[in-house]
């Protein structure tokens, strides 16, 4: 079935230049004017996504061609298009960046993979006519750019008549307006990134303000007519294995600690029959009752590690499951909620979990960010020994023992090691992996969940 999504892609130059800013002042705009919009972030970013569903009060999706493929990014980006007037995808760091010095899995990989126009997102800040060099490069430098449209961010208004005039008699593409400097707006940023949406002070008043200024200053139809050109899609539907046996409810992790989860993951879960319970590591005094799974993402466990210290009958209740063999997914934050101890961000080492034989150690630099493929070395919870699982590292943070489960290769220059806790009811490390790209991992976890719920009752 062909389908027809008007959608773009806000791409730019680098990290750093506004995406986030422009995205959200977009989809503010377009849904004070009651638009029925769908938002979605290139590559495996867990915060941009959050702001997105503080903006739109609807969930927001990655779409990454590492994690799950080009087929599946083309069925979940039509199945969540689906019906919205206007979809936008936010890129990732530079528009031809990809895995290494490649474009793989990056934003123009996107474009292509989805056919979806871009419009570059300019930071117009100490520049003038130097701003079109950067424009006439970026639209040369791959024949089919997919560059239909400019927003220029964080720009004195004076400049953009001429460059509004030059950029569209000169390049034949269309100026979509500008945002100024808005000093009243900042999005606030720390070690992996954005804060969380949750975290920004005055969050909604500052989405109100630059939704005001894109009303003024933003071709907010234009912008319309661009999506309009998006080229149709075929979509066949997601194929998914059979929903097993039982209804088992998983515990969830989430709250200022624990919230990187991609939505699609849980969202499989629900669809292969799994209740999804919510709990708060930081303020609930034991796991929901009646849980046989338990889902630990990822998140700043080190900003609140006194707090999850405090909280004992918690972090009991976690260790006896654990231990007792209810099955366990633990990713990044949540690896090192399993721990022995932790260290903050000021260095102090705090009580955690003690389900791992190990320590969590604060160090000043990202240890193997970036896309790896995982490969098993022996059966475990979510699959067979010698199944490969695509996977994304980032953390600051770095253990005594990551586990040796597994072999991971570095997907930019094939540097290996060993990694993952791994267990028949057990799979917990640093590495971030998305349901959607092999759905029977999850199939794996919910059955090994009816397995565990099967025996409590005999």
């Amino acid at each position: 079935m062909t389908v027809y999504a008007p959608r773009v892609l806000f791409a730019a130059p680098s990290s750093g230049a506004g995406k986030t800013t422009v995205t959200c002042a977009i989809l503010r705009a377009f849904h004070r004017r009651g638009l029925h919009l769908a938002a979605f972030k290139c590559g495996p970013d867990y915060i941009d996504p959050m702001f997105h569903r503080e903006v739109l009060g609807v969930p927001s999706t990655n779409l990454d061609l590492f994690l799950l493929g080009e087929d599946m990014v083309r069925q979940i980006l039509l199945e969540h298009a689906r019906g919205a007037a206007f979809s936008l995808l936010e890129g990732a760091m530079g528009y031809y960046d990809g895995i290494g010095f490649t474009e793989r899995a990056g934003s123009y990989d996107l474009a292509r993979a989805t056919r979806t126009p871009v419009v570059l997102i300019v930071d117009g800040r100490g520049a003038a006519q130097s701003l079109l060099a950067q424009v006439k490069g970026f639209l040369t430098y791959r024949t089919d750019s997919r560059i239909a449209g400019v927003i220029w961010n964080r720009l004195s208004p004076s400049l953009y008549p001429a460059l509004q005039q030059r950029l569209e008699q000169e390049f034949g593409i269309r100026s979509l307006g500008f945002l100024p400097k808005m000093d009243a707006a900042v999005l606030e940023s720390r070690h992996l990134g954005l804060v969380t949406a949750a975290e920004v002070d005055k969050l909604q008043q500052k989405m109100d303000c630059l939704a005001e200024q894109a009303e003024r200053t933003v071709d907010l139809d234009g912008l319309l007519a661009v999506a309009q050109q998006a080229e149709p899609l075929s979509q066949e539907g997601l194929e998914l294995p059979e929903r097993g046996r039982g209804r088992p409810r998983i515990a969830v992790a989430r709250d200022r600690a624990f919230c990187f989860y991609y939505a699609d993951s849980l969202r499989l879960l629900e669809r292969l029959g799994a209740e999804l319970c919510l709990f708060s590591p930081l303020t609930d005094a034991a796991l929901p009752p009646g849980c046989r799974g338990m889902l630990l993402g990822g998140g700043y466990p080190e900003l609140h590690a006194a707090e999850l210290e405090r909280n004992d009958s918690m972090r009991e209740s976690v260790r006896a499951a654990v231990q007792d063999g209810m099955p366990c997914v633990a990713e990044c934050g949540g690896f090192l909620y399993l721990h022995r101890t932790l260290e903050d961000a000021q260095g102090i080492s705090h009580q955690m979990v003690g389900a791992i034989a190990a320590d969590g150690k604060r160090t000043n630099r990202l240890q193997r960010f970036g896309y790896a493929t995982l490969t098993a070395l022996r059966d475990n919870l979510l699959c067979k020994a010698g199944e490969r699982i695509p996977t994304h590292e980032f953390h600051y943070w770095e253990s005594t023992d990551s586990g040796n489960a597994f072999q991971a290769e570095k997907a930019s220059n094939g540097r290996t090691w060993p990694c993952i806790h791994a267990a028949e009811t057990l799979f917990a490390g640093f590495p971030h992996i998305h349901f959607c790209s092999n759905p029977r991992w999850a199939q794996r976890f919910l059955a090994a969940c009816v397995q565990y719920e099967e025996a409590q009752k005999s």
